[in-house]
């Protein structure tokens, strides 16, 4: 089995781990030297291959996209607003309700409670399927929602076709994430990397084969698609069942026992991801309302979508520092939990002010990527600033929000988020964008207001933060969420 522990080992690594495991104080420079390249070590070993799962990810999308994109202009709209509309909702949606077993994999992997990641697993798997019911409906009535939401019709119609062509994929979503957060808690990333390579190459290949050679059209995208979605789950849950043998002890009844506690950890991770990847979705669906919408929404999804790319860097952050924290809560490690955290605060800030400075320094330049119209090149230029600012608050607030996860504080940053984003940032971009007339302009820097206020709220607690308490609060957070007797659950009969 592996194991999060600190092992110093022999040389000046050792002299960092105190008697109990944990770090000893740091006292000088050398010292925070020595822990800050360690934790980088641990902290990228893990981040490292979430991150090229999740560009593999993304490049799923991206292959349907340009595969459809042959198809005709009307194909691609339709397809396209499916995926980053209705995908991206129920996306969130799911994630969210899959990051409950991060929090609690994590502390059980890390105090050694391994019997319970299977029962977790579990009782993750029945709640997101049940999700999935919950969300079918908008599946289903696609069409009228997005005609709701201002689309045009041929494309709602079309797009409505695609979705409904589309929802195994959203079942598939329910074996995939509580897989992928099991598989995390014990640092078994590797793997992940590898089923999201060989899936984006399958992905590729089934494409060509459904729409180029066999000429289905959308409903060949829409198979491969699926497909795709079910291999990555499949193989993860076959590699679970084969070769974790020490954290997978079978199916067992114990995962339907008390699961209310799971269901208001789940919820809470829900809302607090949802609130955050809604947010910067809603400034397109404003700008759709502005007098010269083409250019605002053309010049806003240009810099979404750079964004974007950067953002897949920071949901690796996230994932690993959520594993990095809740680990070492559970080994009862406080400081090892404080500076993992400070660590990949301070490398995410980095690497955001480094995106900044590339983004400003092409300001004039990076658009020609996207397109050939001179009139947008100049609108994506003047946003530039805007976008360079969103990247480096984008860069430290995921990672924070990955704390939270590994944390259990999902609850907390939940009403942050709502008054941040929904109660002063979204209505300051409104009134800045449609009553004082600044336009695009003025709704982005509003939101980038609330994004702000929230990060800045964020670093406050985490600075504040007693790490020795939240230690000491780890062991009933696990009974509170996971809803039984640690001690008991590996005794209960097998299914």
């Amino acid at each position: 089995m592996e194991t999060p522990l600190l092992n110093g080992g022999d040389g000046p690594v050792s002299e960092l781990i105190g008697g109990d495991g944990d770090y000893a104080p740091v006292k000088n420079v050398k010292d925070a030297t020595a822990v800050f390249w360690l934790e980088t070590v641990k902290l990228w070993k893990i981040a490292a291959p979430l991150v090229f799962q999740i560009i593999c990810q993304f490049g799923t999308n991206s292959l349907t996209n340009i595969f459809v994109g042959h198809l005709g202009e009307l194909e691609l709209s339709a397809v396209s607003i499916s995926l980053s509309v209705i995908g991206t909702f129920s996306f969130g949606f799911m994630l969210g309700m899959g990051s409950a077993l991060e929090t609690l994999c994590g502390q059980a992997f890390g105090a050694g409670q391994i019997h319970l990641l299977g029962v977790y697993l579990q009782r993750s798997w029945i709640i997101l399927l049940f999700s999935c019911l919950v969300l079918l409906p908008i599946y289903i009535f696609a069409t009228p929602v997005l005609k709701l939401l201002g689309q045009d019709h041929d494309i709602a119609n079309l797009a409505g076709q695609f979705t409904i062509i589309t929802i195994p994929q959203l079942f598939s979503l329910a074996i995939n994430f509580p897989s992928q957060k099991f598989l995390q808690a014990q640092s078994k990333v590797d793997i992940l990397a590898w089923i999201g390579f060989l899936a984006l190459v399958g992905h590729g290949l089934l494409l060509w084969l459904f729409i180029s050679v066999l000429g289905w059209g959308l409903l060949g995208a829409a198979a491969a698609y699926n497909f795709t979605s079910w291999l990555i789950p499949v193989a993860q849950v076959v590699y679970i069942f084969g070769w974790c043998k020490d954290t997978w002890l079978g199916f067992s009844w114990a995962a339907f026992k008390e699961i209310w506690a799971f269901v208001r950890l789940s919820v809470a991770s829900a809302v607090m991801l949802c609130l955050e990847i809604w947010y910067m979705m809603s400034i397109t669906l404003l700008a759709g309302h502005l007098t010269n919408a083409v250019i605002a929404v053309g010049s806003l999804s240009i810099c979404m979508n750079v964004n974007g790319i950067e953002a897949m860097i920071f949901i690796g952050i996230n994932a690993a520092v959520s594993v990095r924290v809740s680990n070492e809560l559970g080994l009862l490690h406080p400081r090892a939990a404080k500076y993992s955290v400070y660590v990949a605060v301070f490398q995410s800030l980095l690497i955001g002010l480094l995106c900044m400075v590339i983004i400003l320094v092409a300001r004039d330049y990076f658009a020609v990527i996207y397109t050939d119209s001179k009139t947008l090149q100049q609108a994506v230029s003047k946003l530039a600033w805007f976008l360079g600012v969103t990247m480096v608050l984008n860069s430290v607030q995921p990672v924070i929000s990955g704390v939270a996860v590994g944390g259990g504080w999902q609850a907390i940053v939940a009403y942050i988020n709502l008054a941040c984003y929904y109660i002063f940032g979204l209505p300051l971009g409104y009134i800045l964008g449609y009553v004082a007339d600044f336009g695009v302009t003025g709704i982005w820097g509003g939101m980038i207001a609330g994004t702000s206020m929230q990060t800045l709220i964020l670093l406050f607690i985490l600075y504040r933060t007693n790490w020795t308490k939240e230690v000491e609060e780890t062991s009933k957070r696990m009974q509170k969420w996971g809803g039984q007797d640690i001690k008991t659950v590996k005794n209960d009969n097998n299914i």
